[in-house]
């Protein structure tokens, strides 16, 4: 991927891996797909009813074109927090902008009424963007669980949720203060954060959860706090190799 890709570019990549081509699943809700769009939107955003051909026949610029104007402007993507964009994003492709903004609100504690304004975006600006990411995903993943056909598409949802989680939170990682056109990561400062370690935790639960382990009753506190000590007790080694570590930039 480009480095000159702009954030919903880089999105749109990652949300068209799972989303894939021309699809005609006789138990999708959504009937005929093509990069995830379907005859419905592809109707609304035509002004006519299109056919399962014109789905068939859509062209990846039309579709980029409709996930700009009717996901990515649509939830404000822009003027959230890299990382958390990607992941509002894609929940809204999945599930609406409109629960897409509700789940987000829920996580960040504002008012829930589905449209995305200052107080909202104020919130996303000022929140702890990986912990912000980390409750959206098991916020997706628990409306998700919900619904009449997750027996049938469950599996694929969680693998999608769950590699936009990860996709996102390395986006949020890599977005540091810009240093000679490079960015530098405290590697120390990520290993010492209890939000981060929180989030491997939960990550790791889900991953069980995948795999068909029972994983509820992780003491992630518990777990947490000892992750935590164990690092401040090593801090002085720690932070002489990860001060060397820190030095290497990466070129974006």
């Amino acid at each position: 991927m480009a480095a000159s890709s702009s954030p919903f570019e880089q999105a749109l990549v990652l949300v068209l891996r799972h989303e894939g081509g021309f699809i005609q699943h006789p138990r999708d809700p959504g009937g005929a797909t093509n990069f995830g769009i379907t005859v419905q939107t592809l109707s609304r955003v035509r002004g006519y009813a299109a056919s399962i051909d014109e789905v068939r026949h859509l062209t990846l610029e039309e579709a980029a074109a409709i996930y700009r104007r009717l996901y990515w402007d649509a939830v404000r993507a822009d003027e959230v927090p890299r990382g958390l964009d990607l992941a509002l994003f894609d929940l809204a492709v999945n599930s609406g902008p409109d629960r897409a903004v509700m789940l987000l609100q829920k996580v960040l504690g504002v008012a829930v009424d589905g449209l995305i304004g200052p107080a909202t975006l104020e919130a996303a600006q000022n929140t702890d963007v990986i912990e912000a990411i980390h409750r959206l995903t098991r916020e997706r993943l628990g409306f998700l669980s919900r619904l009449a056909n997750w027996p049938v598409f469950g599996r694929g949802w969680r693998r999608r949720v769950l590699d936009i989680e990860r996709e996102a939170i390395l986006l949020a990682s890599s977005s540091q203060p810009f240093q000679g056109g490079h960015i530098m990561i405290d590697t120390k400062t990520l290993l010492a954060s209890r939000t981060v370690w929180a989030n491997l935790i939960g990550f790791a639960a889900l991953i069980l959860g995948l795999f068909g382990f029972e994983a509820s009753a992780l003491n992630a506190g518990a777990l947490q706090e000892a992750l935590v000590q164990f690092i401040a007790a090593a801090s002085f080694i720690a932070s002489t190799v990860f001060r060397i570590l820190a030095t290497k930039q990466i070129a974006t």
